[in-house]
């Protein structure tokens, strides 16, 4: 397992809290999150509860002021463990909800989908192996996404709106 503490106030002071997992809201520990340090393990923090929100990856290291750091103004309410995966990866994606349209089988990291396939972006996905980051912009830019294994049918379904994905890369086990 990862372990991740929090900490109220920027640059780790006030109450802290540890984590050894998933948390869908972080409320009930601490009032506010303002900085973290991620001890072990790979984490997606959200900025609201129930793993919603704007999200950002957190792997091993110190936050000491993310809200700056990643452009948010609203602290951390949640977040979510992502499991060490070494084995092979392999995800589908798809230009239409419900896995319609132009289907591209990914084994590595793609960091433009329109450059790589002449595809307007990814609207639905099947990961089959690994776990996986999605962007809304060419190059790993913009808002981010985590994917475990499973079928993503419809991404408006989801709460993202008609968000569009660009690029992808693998969680990898060296970034534990």
């Amino acid at each position: 397992m990862g372990r991740v503490t929090f900490y109220e106030d920027r640059n780790f002071m006030g109450r802290s809290w540890d984590c050894m997992g998933d948390c869908s809201d972080m409320h009930s520990y601490m009032s506010r999150c303002h900085s973290c340090r991620v001890h072990s393990g790979c984490f997606m923090v959200y900025d609201g509860m129930n793993y919603m929100g704007n999200s950002y990856f957190m792997r091993r290291g110190e936050y000491g002021d993310y809200m700056n750091m990643f452009g948010w103004n609203n602290c951390i309410r949640s977040c979510r463990y992502i499991p060490m995966y070494r084995g092979n990866y392999r995800m589908r994606i798809y230009d239409r909800n419900d896995f319609g349209g132009q289907m591209y089988e990914f084994m590595d990291d793609c960091d433009n989908c329109m450059d790589r396939y002449r595809m307007n972006g990814c609207m639905s996905c099947h990961v089959m192996d690994g776990h996986w980051l999605m962007y809304e912009q060419p190059h790993y830019r913009g808002r981010m996404w985590y994917f475990g294994p499973g079928e993503y049918r419809n991404f408006m379904n989801m709460g993202w709106g008609n968000m569009r994905f660009m690029s992808m890369r693998r969680v990898m086990d060296s970034w534990y």
